[in-house]
């Protein structure tokens, strides 16, 4: 039983019994937020943890790249040097060839010493003593038949150079007259010549008509 108020009358029973649902109410209420996950909260998430730059190894690549290039430079500037230098040794050992070729194919029986001597001096190695050598059988033959010879080249190329070698095949017409023939008659040669650089000067080592 409830005891009376001083005031002679019972008190309203709904008042106290809803201030008590009301504290039980917050009382759960509290407990329930506490035990309960708290769906508004963020995911918790992990810390995120820097990645070093590569610097050295992309400092390495590029130097890797850069030498790389410097090489290939290089290279492809030797290489060009030693075209530029074959092309250089092939015109100037063209010129020679043709040169000789008219000093092979020119005889004046008046001058047939010096014919002879500017063709020896034109030659080197085996050719030149085997030139040598004909010409001390021919000369007087040549000399009786008061044969001349006068050489035109038409044609040449080079066939295949280095620095210090090169190959030359001529066109060379050569119009011969002697004592028998006063009419000249063309000799039309197909040579071919190799070259060799001996002492700064292109000289004629082989010499073949073909």
């Amino acid at each position: 039983m409830r005891k009376p108020s001083p005031m002679g009358k019972t008190a309203d029973p709904d008042v106290f019994d809803q201030l008590d649902e009301q504290l039980v109410t917050d009382l759960g209420t509290d407990s329930a937020h506490d035990e309960g996950p708290d769906h508004n909260d963020p995911e918790p998430t992990t810390p995120s943890v820097p990645v070093p730059q590569r610097h050295g190894a992309t400092v390495a690549l590029v130097a890797a790249v850069l030498i790389a290039a410097l090489a290939y430079s290089g290279y492809a500037g030797w290489r060009l040097h030693q075209l530029d230098a074959r092309a250089s040794a092939g015109q100037a050992a063209l010129a020679a060839a043709k040169d000789y070729a008219i000093t092979l194919t020119t005889l004046d029986t008046a001058d047939i010493d010096g014919n002879y001597a500017r063709a020896l001096d034109g030659a080197t190695g085996q050719f030149k003593d085997a030139y040598s050598l004909g010409a001390k059988q021919l000369r007087q033959i040549l000399i009786d038949n008061k044969a001349t010879g006068r050489g035109i080249v038409l044609d040449a190329a080079v066939k295949a150079a280095t620095t210090t070698r090169v190959e030359v095949l001529l066109f060379v017409d050569q119009s011969i007259t002697n004592a028998v023939r006063s009419e000249p008659r063309i000799d039309r040669n197909r040579i071919q010549m190799t070259m060799e650089l001996v002492d700064h000067r292109w000289l004629a080592s082989q010499v073949d008509l073909t």
